[in-house]
Formats: C-alpha cells, sequence, structure tokens
C-alpha cells in the first residue's frame, strides 16, 4: 500500500529497475517503451521480429524520401531525370487484375482441396456447367430425323438424345430415358407437341399446329428445362422435314380437349379456306 504512504506524505515507490533473470539471458530493446529492455524468450519473438520489419520498413521509406528530394532539386535545376522510382514500402491497391488473381487462386485451391478430400477436382460433381464442352460446343452437329431415331437407347453403343422444337440433347444420365424407362419413347425422336399436350404417344412429332397458349407455355417450359439441366448436354439440331399446311392436325389424346380444338379450327380456318365478301 505504498501509494498511500505517498498521498499521506511519506514515502514513495522505489523506482524501476530492470529485472535480472540471469546473468546470460539475452535482452532487447522494448519497441513499447523506451529505455526498458525485455527477454528474448520465445514468447516475445513475434513481437519483436514486427518491431523489427517496421524499423527496415521506416528506413526503406526515408531512403525513397531522400532519393526523391534529390530528384526533385535536379528538376528544378532543369537537369534532367528518369522516372521517379516506386515507394518501396507503398501499399498495392488491389485492381482488376488483383481480383482475377484472387479468384484463380480461390478456384485452384477449392480444386486441389477437391482432390485431396473427394479424390476428384470437382467434388465429384457431374454437373454440366463443370464441362468444357458445355462453353465450348465443338460436337455440335445436324442431325435427319433417321440419324435421331438411331440414338433411342437401343443400341447400347451409342448415346441416348432426345430432341425438343428442334434441339437435341444427350440425355444418357437420365434413367427414365433408357430402354425401358417411363420416358423412352421420347428417345430418338422430336416429340415437341407431346411436351405441350401429354399425349405421349400419339403426339411423338414436332408438329405445333393447333396448341393453345397453355401448351405452348408448357412447350417452352420443357425447352429451357432441358437447357438448364445439370447433366443434360445440347449436342446439335435435327432436321425436319416441311410440314404441309394442309394436312391434318394430330388428334389429341383427351377427347374434350380435341373437341375445343376442332371448334378453334372452325372458328379459325386457314386463309386459303377463308371467303372474302365484298358489297357491290
Amino acid at each position: 500500500m505504498s501509494w498511500l504512504k505517498e498521498m499521506a506524505g511519506g514515502q514513495g515507490p522505489a523506482p524501476y529497475k530492470e529485472p535480472t533473470d540471469g546473468p546470460s539471458e539475452a535482452r532487447a530493446q522494448d519497441p513499447a517503451i523506451p529505455g526498458r529492455t525485455v527477454s528474448t524468450k520465445q514468447a516475445n519473438r513475434p513481437f519483436l521480429a514486427y518491431k523489427e520489419y517496421r524499423d527496415k520498413q521506416e528506413a526503406l521509406h526515408q531512403a525513397w524520401l531522400v532519393k526523391k528530394k534529390e530528384r526533385d532539386e535536379k528538376i528544378a535545376r532543369g537537369e534532367k531525370v528518369g522516372p521517379l522510382e516506386r515507394d518501396p514500402t507503398a501499399e498495392e491497391e488491389v485492381g482488376l487484375l488483383g481480383l482475377l488473381k484472387f479468384l484463380v487462386y480461390l478456384l485452384i485451391f477449392i480444386a486441389l482441396a477437391g482432390k485431396f478430400i473427394t479424390g476428384s477436382y470437382t467434388w465429384e460433381s457431374d454437373s454440366k456447367w463443370l464441362r468444357l464442352q458445355t462453353y465450348l460446343p465443338t460436337n455440335q452437329r445436324l442431325f435427319s430425323e433417321r440419324q435421331l431415331a438411331t440414338f433411342d437407347g437401343s443400341d447400347a453403343s451409342k448415346p441416348v438424345y432426345l430432341a425438343i422444337d428442334g434441339d437435341v440433347y444427350d440425355v444418357s444420365s437420365g434413367k427414365a430415358y433408357q430402354p425401358g424407362g417411363s420416358y423412352a419413347i421420347l428417345a430418338g425422336v422430336d416429340a415437341a407437341r407431346a411436351f405441350g399436350t401429354g399425349c405421349f404417344k400419339a403426339h411423338r412429332t414436332h408438329d405445333l399446329r393447333g396448341l393453345d397458349k397453355q401448351e405452348l407455355d408448357g412447350v417452352t417450359h420443357w425447352k429451357k428445362f432441358f437447357a438448364e439441366h445439370k447433366t443434360y448436354v445440347k449436342v446439335g439440331k435435327v432436321m425436319h422435314h416441311p410440314i404441309d399446311p394442309a394436312s391434318p392436325i394430330p388428334e389429341h389424346c383427351n377427347p374434350k380437349k380435341e373437341q375445343k380444338a376442332k371448334e378453334r379450327a372452325a372458328a379459325n380456318p386457314p386463309a386459303d379456306q377463308r371467303t372474302d365478301h365484298q358489297e357491290l
């Protein structure tokens, strides 16, 4: 309680003295308190090393300032000087190039981590977005209807393809499209109409004539489904024979919907069957 004595006018505490841990202990200047030394034991080394680093940085900065001053003086005297060296202690700003480098390093780290943990650089993911061919579709080809029919799953050596509104997709990863699957009937053909009407047996055709808005929206939905699927990859397009506009529209598998389709057709006959009346 020496501070009480000092407040009462008594004797104050003894002045600070450097501790002595031993005659052979190494000590260094305390970076925080001038005139004080601290032990260089293991616990203090990171603190001392940082102070040493800061001292070196300050020395480099002061040397750069001297060079800058000398250069400015030469410019004032009209002498030719070279470009000013960059301050070696200046912090670099992270620009677009730095951001791109960071993203590349991050992707490499994620891939290596996947290889170490799962044995696969892609973390065992089979998504088409991780395949190079999704972004460089060099295998795109044009199919005839006869060629497309050979990719219906009947030949085990060939992949399974289907088409919707002209676009051909590899659906080999889908069990439903394999022989015996619930949607195997859609393989090897462009059954765009069936995707809108649900008549998978009767509407295995790309003919979309006579479909109402709801059915056409259904076709659009399935086109988006295949285009954005994580494993189904577009492999080309199918070349169809032109549809004869005079040919009958495929009948609906639902009698009620078929009747409505006939009523719509009667209300909107083809242009070549309409009669224009002109008053004389």
